[in-house]
């Protein structure tokens, strides 16, 4: 496997930045796509249970449609894939079920091996729901997801810009989320800058290490 070196991951992620403007004109080629919703299929979660759906949202009309619901940020319309991150309301045990029975297969072991993973992950989602978490729980892991595909795009100098600033309950009812057990949590346009993004050039501010970071 070739690796990057420290120094071409820094200056990925100096080169990355919340894009304010993107290109209109400029799409991702299929390819390019094609490795960035892989990467997202491949984020880690808790359990490896991936208890998400990521709606990818090319067709303009429904773009428009979301725009209102986005703060009427034009990055939703002018981007080329806007990214919805939708959480699970719970994990049910079939589900768990479901993912054991993948796992069996794609190792290769037997399903019964499994049997205490399972049982681990059976009792975790249902203390989950009973306690009341489960979404608190769900609606985190999507984070995890939403971190990999900005790197991933960073380290194929694709933009991006996360978005919370958006009215999830407007992009529920529009996207028919509730009858499938799933609530949008965060949203990422993805695409290309506009050359006259004043952004694009702005230094980076941040705390300096010692204040971030502890080694202990």
């Amino acid at each position: 496997m070739n690796l990057i070196t420290p120094q071409n991951l820094l200056k990925h992620q100096e080169w990355r930045y919340a894009v304010k403007k993107f290109d209109a004109s400029r799409k991702i080629d299929d390819s390019a796509w094609d490795a960035l919703e892989q990467s997202l299929i491949l984020s880690p979660s808790s359990f490896g249970l991936q208890p998400w759906k990521f709606l990818i949202i090319t067709n303009q009309a429904m773009k428009e449609r979301l725009k209102p619901a986005s703060w009427n940020q034009s990055q939703v319309t002018d981007c080329s894939h806007h990214v919805v991150f939708c959480a699970k309301k719970n994990v049910s045990e079939a589900e768990v079920d479901q993912f054991v029975t993948s796992m069996a297969e794609v190792r290769g072991v037997e399903l019964q091996s499994l049997k205490g993973y399972r049982d681990v992950m059976v009792g975790f989602a249902a203390k989950a729901e009973k306690e009341g978490w489960a979404q608190q729980w769900t609606t985190r892991q999507t984070y995890i997801a939403l971190g990999n595909l900005m790197t991933s795009a960073a380290m194929l100098g694709i933009d991006t810009c996360p978005m919370e600033g958006f009215e999830p309950e407007k992009y529920d009812e529009i996207l028919g989320l509730p009858a499938r057990g799933l609530n949008a949590v965060v949203a990422c346009c993805v695409g290309y800058r506009s050359p006259d993004d004043k952004y694009a050039k702005a230094k980076k501010v941040r705390f300096p290490a010692h204040e971030l970071v502890e080694r202990i």
